[in-house]
């Protein structure tokens, strides 16, 4: 393994995901897209291990930007609302952890190719911009975070399951949710954000746990930069998005997925990837 080619490897892996874990334009499409181009040297094990750990870099950025969100343990006045906030994210966290538990070998074995993802890409993008449009006309109020209800932290939690095909992104998934529901941008990106904490962590552990011991020093070198690169990035591109969407709509990521997925489509086409 050349060490700085690896490292130079995951910095370009780290911000792609940093940068794509949180916009609605999906990270794991980007990824799959990036690793026809650009292919990490190790096992299988350890380049799964890497992209889940650049995703665990990107949802610590959350952790870190909303810790006063998300710690329930702070000001007494606060702890209602904090622990309301988490129940909220885990019942919206069960429909997609079991789908996903019964059915991840076969959509990895099937699904994770570039044709899956374009499709993707173009499909949600074109839902995406539908579904801002039907909004302007349909909601002339919008529910803010702090009062999202259970039924539609439930519905927001089914949409998330649409993020199992790879290309949908699961930033879309919840977002689209929460648009649908009547929340509010800011709040839908928001609980998207804090969906993506249970998840990712757990995955994240998991593979630690199972494959960790068999890494090398150079290949945790590799995984290090690659999160904290994710981490830094994600932090930019948060603080991003939130500034956006306070006087924009989500529609230029409709506009980009739907390009992409025809830029891709056609070099497809041409056997150029």
């Amino acid at each position: 393994m050349d060490i700085l080619v690896e490292v130079f490897k995951a910095i370009l892996f780290g911000i792609v995901e940093g940068v794509t874990e949180f916009l609605p334009i999906s990270s794991t499409g980007h990824l799959i897209l990036l690793d026809r181009v650009v292919k990490l040297a190790g096992s299988e094990n350890f380049v799964t291990t890497f992209e889940v750990v650049i995703q665990l870099g990107a949802i610590l950025s959350v952790v870190v930007l909303y810790f006063q969100e998300l710690w329930p343990f702070g000001k007494e006045e606060k702890t209602r609302q904090i622990w309301r906030t988490w129940v909220m994210v885990l019942v919206a966290t069960i429909p997609a952890f079991v789908l996903g538990f019964l059915l991840d070998d076969w959509i990895e074995s099937v699904l994770f190719t570039p044709v899956v993802v374009s499709v993707a890409l173009i499909l949600y993008g074109a839902m995406l911009l539908v579904i801002e449009w039907w909004g302007e006309r349909h909601f002339d109020h919008r529910t803010p975070l702090e009062l999202l209800s259970f039924r539609q932290a439930v519905g927001i939690g089914l949409f998330q399951c649409l993020a199992l095909v790879p290309g949908t992104s699961r930033s879309l998934a919840t977002i689209l949710g929460g648009l649908v529901l009547g929340l509010s941008r800011e709040s839908a990106a928001r609980f998207s954000f804090f969906l993506a904490i249970p998840v990712m962590v757990g995955a994240s552990g998991l593979k630690l746990m199972k494959h960790a011991s068999a890494f090398s020093l150079q290949e945790f070198a590799v995984l290090g930069t690659g999160f904290v690169v994710s981490f830094v990035v994600a932090w930019l591109a948060i603080k991003g998005l939130m500034r956006y969407i306070q006087r924009h709509d989500f529609r230029v990521f409709g506009y980009y997925r739907i390009l992409l997925g025809l830029l891709v489509l056609s070099l497809l086409w041409k056997g150029v990837m």
